[in-house]
């Protein structure tokens, strides 16, 4: 591929060498969006993976406490004098809350997740700047302008 030299003209470049060095340019550009995109992705994964372990600690953590301490913190509810299908529906009541909050603490890190913003940008950046360079060549089309009215 033949790479323009700090002295040397575009203009005295022949055709073959100018479509060389524009795919070249292409294939540059093509190749830094796609490791971009790489790194982005690999960030959000690991956020993605974060956020799922908290819902799996928030599911581990809810159905210990449910086995191991509801028996025992209801009986101490009935110990004071409550019912005993009061103590059991308030400790109940009491784990509940504390699972949804784990929920929302995972679901936070789930949002933080970018999907790419900066590949994105960049991109749209890319071709509108490839439109802009094509279009000051070729007059401009308009959409339907080949095809034939019915």
């Amino acid at each position: 591929m033949s790479e323009a030299l700090p002295g040397e003209r575009i203009e005295d470049k022949s055709l073959g060498e100018l479509v060389a060095l524009a795919s070249g340019n292409v294939s540059n550009l093509i190749r830094a969006e796609m490791d971009l995109a790489k790194i982005e992705l690999k960030s959000d994964a690991k956020k993605a993976a974060l956020g799922s372990v908290m819902f799996a600690v928030a599911g581990l953590i809810a159905g210990l406490i449910v086995i191991l301490l509801s028996i025992a913190a209801a009986y101490g509810l009935v110990a004071l004098g409550i019912w005993h299908w009061a103590a059991f529906l308030i400790v109940a009541g009491l784990y509940l809350l504390l699972a949804l909050g784990l929920i929302g603490f995972g679901y936070l890190r789930i949002r933080k997740i970018d999907g790419a913003k900066r590949t994105r940008k960049t991109l749209k950046d890319d071709l509108t700047m490839l439109r802009r360079r094509g279009d000051s060549d070729a007059p401009a089309v308009t959409a339907g302008a080949d095809t034939p009215a019915t």
